[in-house]
């Protein structure tokens, strides 16, 4: 019995076990068979990156600091209680005599406290809360942007990498070929075996560029799976799209450009909030020349062992005493500030220089923006530029190598002119891959700019 009962624990134990291996391996591969697009990789960014956790962990502090200025404004209520023993000659404070005995007092108090006016301080701070409060919030709409842009400029990385290991695996073949044909033509006395030689060679280099460019591909992948919070376990595979450029970029003028982004850009709307913040901690801090007014109330009562009846001597009861001894308070404060060794300037004028601190920001802050969209503006026209003049070229340096192969494989052509032909297309094929997505990221940039979504549906063929 006892072998079936373990045969049986033994069975369930391997069923479990199996299916938790197949649980683990399913979802191990969930990342590698999904294809991710770019949308895909800027919500998984935008979701478990840490930076942008950070950022929203800012917006909740500022969130509790605002809640706690508006609740500043209520008045405070608190209550206190306390039971102490005596021995010795000592004051009863209930009875105000002095006694050598042991006794006994309890003292219960509630009491209440309202800011009537201080220079409008609660108020603006309120109001200083609040402009924190939505500066640490469009700040981290800034890191979201940030992250989604440098998810787009590395996932634009990866389609370039693969592309230039399908071109280098093309050269490659080509190569091989081509080194099969320059083989036949030494057997046949046609060239010399040093042509063979250089093409060889030539094969060779071409192995090692295949490889630089996986490498490359390899660590253009690594880089938006860490921005992406992704361990390099997992090999995730990306959408290629088919992608259009525009014969002609069709942009707006650069003031169209920065008036809209001045509305639009969180970094803007975090350095104004800013400044209002600022702004509000100096009518704080002048706040405290004011006076201020406020009013008290109290309620209390106690107990002693010492207060007795006097017709029965016995100590009156604890009801009794509470009721009897109660005791109201009801006082209106007023502070005047006269000196305090030029503190309250001092504190002014800390938050005058603050104030224009944040103003500069701002005026930064929209010089930067201007600047960073000129540069957009004229890095798009001169990609686009570029990317046209590289069409161009590789189109007559395709001719021109069709040319010298055709006269390489007749013997009219040595190798070294050979490979020479074979390097300049290489280059200029590799250097249209490159213009070719920085155009696109350069447009991409205005888009986002303009306030448009990060993606590349709009340059996607049908």
């Amino acid at each position: 019995m006892k072998t079936h009962n373990h045969q049986h624990q033994t069975g369930i134990w391997n069923v479990y076990l199996l299916v938790s291996l197949t649980l683990l391996f399913v979802s191990g591969g969930l990342y590698a068979q999904k294809v991710w697009t770019l949308e895909d990789c800027i919500k998984q960014a935008l979701e478990n990156n840490i930076r942008i956790k950070q950022s929203k962990l800012d917006v909740s502090s500022g969130e509790v600091n605002m809640l706690q200025s508006k609740l500043d404004l209520l008045p405070s209520l608190n209550a206190s209680a306390s039971h102490s023993y005596g021995w010795g000659r000592s004051i009863d404070l209930a009875t105000y005599k002095y006694v050598d005995q042991q006794t006994q007092q309890s003292y219960f108090n509630i009491s209440s406290d309202v800011t009537l006016f201080n220079g409008f301080q609660k108020m603006n701070t309120m109001k200083q809360r609040r402009a924190e409060y939505l500066a640490a919030r469009y700040n981290s709409d800034k890191v979201s942007n940030d992250i989604a842009l440098a998810v787009a400029g590395y996932y634009l990385q990866i389609l370039f990498s693969q592309e230039l290991v399908t071109n280098s695996q093309s050269q490659l073949e080509i190569t091989a070929q081509q080194v099969e044909r320059t083989r036949k033509l030494v057997e046949a006395g046609t060239l010399a075996k040093g042509s063979l030689l250089e093409i060889q060679a030539q094969l060779a280099n071409e192995e090692v560029n295949l490889v630089q460019a996986k490498n490359q591909l390899n660590l253009s992948y690594l880089d938006l799976l860490q921005l992406l919070e992704l361990s390099s376990d997992n090999e995730i595979r990306i959408d290629v799209p088919s992608l259009r450029l525009p014969e002609t970029p069709s942009l707006l003028p650069v003031q169209s450009i920065y008036n809209t982004a001045l509305g639009l850009m969180p970094e803007i709307k975090s350095a104004e909030y800013y400044t209002e913040s600022s702004r509000r901690a100096l009518a704080v801090a002048k706040g405290s020349r004011s006076p201020s007014l406020g009013l008290q109330g109290g309620f209390g009562t106690n107990y002693s062992d010492q207060i007795l009846d006097i017709t029965s001597g016995d100590v009156n009861p604890f009801d009794d005493q509470v009721r009897d001894n109660k005791s109201t308070t009801l006082a209106i404060r007023l502070s005047i500030p006269i000196f305090n060794g030029y503190q309250v300037n001092s504190y002014i004028n800390r938050s005058k220089i603050n104030l224009e601190n944040a103003s500069y920001n701002l005026d930064l802050a929209r010089n930067t923006l201007r600047k960073n969209i000129e540069s957009a503006y004229t890095d798009a026209l001169a990609a686009y530029a570029s990317y046209s003049a590289r069409q161009k070229s590789l189109s007559s340096l395709r001719e021109s190598f069709k040319y010298t192969e055709e006269k390489f494989n007749v013997g009219m052509v040595n190798a070294i002119d050979y490979n020479v032909a074979k390097n300049q297309l290489s280059r200029a094929e590799s250097d249209l891959l490159s213009g070719k997505y920085d155009y696109i990221f350069k447009l991409k940039i205005l888009d986002f700019y303009l306030g448009r979504t990060i993606s590349l549906q709009d340059l996607t063929q049908n």
